[in-house]
């Protein structure tokens, strides 16, 4: 009678042990959906404004978003990856700058690379970047936008793979602070890219899918990040700063330059430091 007892007492554990895994799996598997699709729903409701706004944006108002989108996307090298870059390897010593350098200027390489690889046209020029391609404009300018969604999809994977490691640098607060920041800069990217399509003639509904297809490179990239990650994580300083630098080169090659176009304005510069100290204040609140 003594071991029925016994042998249904763990029975019973055994059960609730396995019922604690399984909500456990469930609850893990909605924050890593949420921080892979944030990003993605950002650009998505972005481009949506299309469907709703008549005119198309002013060129004040595109300087705006664009200054808002560069400083988000500085503040979030900084806080969200370089510095845990840096605190990851600080069993270097003196030496723990050397991942966050390396990984840094392979990230400007490498963005480098398909920035003269990938055809693509920016937002107010006529004069295509890239390997030479029979492309419509169209295509062009969501080529362009989705080159700056690479680098973005490739930080929110690996800061997602350092929480999933166990990284005691990263949270899964700091990880959805940075998917939240990147959504937030993610919103004028998207109407930025379907609002000039719209002006051009292109339909609504084809115009918000152009823009929301701009955004599908993100979460692709974030995946693929991820599993990669799984397997070098040894190596996750230097991801860190590659998406940093990658981020940066993004930042300083296309969206300053065209926050500055034109006539002289201080509303970029502006939006840029309003950007920068929301993602500041978002990575260091959740972080």
């Amino acid at each position: 009678m003594g071991a029925f007892m016994i042998r249904s007492s763990n029975i019973h554990r055994n059960r609730h042990r396995n019922q604690w895994y399984k909500k456990e799996a469930n609850q893990l598997t909605k924050e890593l959906l949420c921080g892979i699709l944030i990003p993605f729903a950002g650009t998505t409701l972005g481009s949506a404004c299309v469907l709703f706004m008549r005119n198309q944006l002013k060129e004040m108002v595109q300087r705006v978003l664009t200054g808002f989108a560069a400083g988000v996307m500085v503040a979030a090298s900084i806080w969200s990856l370089l510095i845990p870059a840096i605190d990851h390897a600080s069993s270097m010593g003196q030496l723990a700058f050397f991942p966050a350098v390396l990984g840094f200027w392979f990230g400007i390489l490498f963005l480098l690379l398909l920035d003269h690889t990938i055809p693509h046209l920016h937002t107010n020029s006529d004069e295509p970047e890239g390997i030479k391609a029979n492309l419509q404009k169209s295509t062009m300018l969501v080529l362009a936008v989705t080159l700056h969604n690479i680098p973005e999809g490739l930080a929110v994977g690996v800061v997602l793979a350092g929480w999933l490691s166990g990284n005691n640098d990263i949270t899964m607060m700091g990880a959805m602070a940075l998917a939240i920041g990147i959504a937030i800069q993610n919103f004028p990217e998207g109407a930025i890219i379907s609002m000039p399509l719209r002006a051009k003639g292109m339909k609504k509904s084809t115009a918000f899918l152009y823009g929301m297809l701009s955004g599908i490179v993100e979460p692709i990239a974030t995946i693929l990040t991820i599993f990669a990650a799984e397997h070098i994580i040894v190596f996750l300083p230097y991801l860190l700063s590659f998406a940093a630098g990658a981020m940066i080169y993004v930042v300083i090659e296309e969206l300053i330059p065209e926050m500055s176009a034109g006539k002289h304005s201080d509303w970029g510069t502006i939006a840029f430091a309003v950007g920068f100290t929301l993602m500041m204040a978002l990575d260091t609140t959740l972080g």
